[in-house]
């Protein structure tokens, strides 16, 4: 048997006969843009309308990775907001029932080399303008309602807040999540940090995007594997 990585050259390869050098050429460049080094995490955010805009957000701004905390409402989307941003992001969701998901997600996102970064609007913490980027960051946002969780505060490797001028005491939450992203995104792509994906990350990807783009994709991948020989 052929390795698993040899496999995905030939798959890659044998789909891109169906793609447009020009859209290729797109894939490539959004590929040169994509980032792990910032990411998102969203904890039991229930508007619907909020999470699709949040989500949509990320996508536009280059982050491959969101988390989602189930604890006490569930992920659902709006797909007028959503735009089909959902396709090209890959959604890591935390709905044990009986567990404290906030604790299961804090702790992969550690284990991952994470520094956990809890929005919250009271000026205990840093503004979001002053928040380093040299190490991976996992920005958490809390519910509309009551913001984020007692386990996320007291986990939390550092609190951030967003500077207000106005009567208004916060943002919506999508608001919020694209003036941090933004910020600290930019600090990010202006660094000499190593912040975009590894050669196998984007292989990988490149495969999961060509088969959402070929019409008829998981048929074609059966026949083509069907008819290689491996050796």
């Amino acid at each position: 048997m052929l390795p698993d990585v040899a496999i995905q050259k030939q798959l890659i390869d044998h789909f891109s006969q169906y793609i447009t050098d020009h859209k290729k050429q797109f894939i490539e460049k959004v590929l040169s843009e994509r980032t792990r080094h910032i990411t998102l995490v969203l904890e039991d955010v229930y508007q619907s309308q909020n999470a699709s805009a949040v989500v949509r957000t990320c996508e536009c701004l280059g982050l491959q990775d969101i988390h989602i905390i189930e604890n006490d409402s569930q992920y659902s989307v709006n797909k007028k907001v959503l735009k089909g941003a959902n396709k090209w992001i890959d959604l890591h969701r935390y709905k044990m029932k009986g567990f404290n998901n906030s604790e299961i997600c804090f702790r992969q996102l550690k284990e991952q080399g994470y520094q956990i970064v809890v929005a919250d609007p009271s000026p205990d913490g840093k503004s979001i303008y002053e928040i380093q980027t040299d190490n991976k960051l996992a920005i958490v946002m809390g519910s509309e309602h009551h913001g984020s969780s007692d386990f996320a505060l007291a986990h939390a490797d550092q609190r951030v807040f967003i500077p207000m001028f106005g009567f208004t005491e916060s943002f919506n939450i999508s608001v919020s999540a694209a003036i941090c992203l933004n910020t600290l995104l930019s600090k990010v792509r202006d660094s000499n940090s190593t912040w975009q994906l590894t050669d196998r990350e984007k292989e990988t990807l490149r495969l999961q995007w060509y088969r959402k783009i070929v019409r008829k994709s998981d048929l074609i991948e059966r026949e083509f594997l069907r008819h290689k020989v491996i050796l």
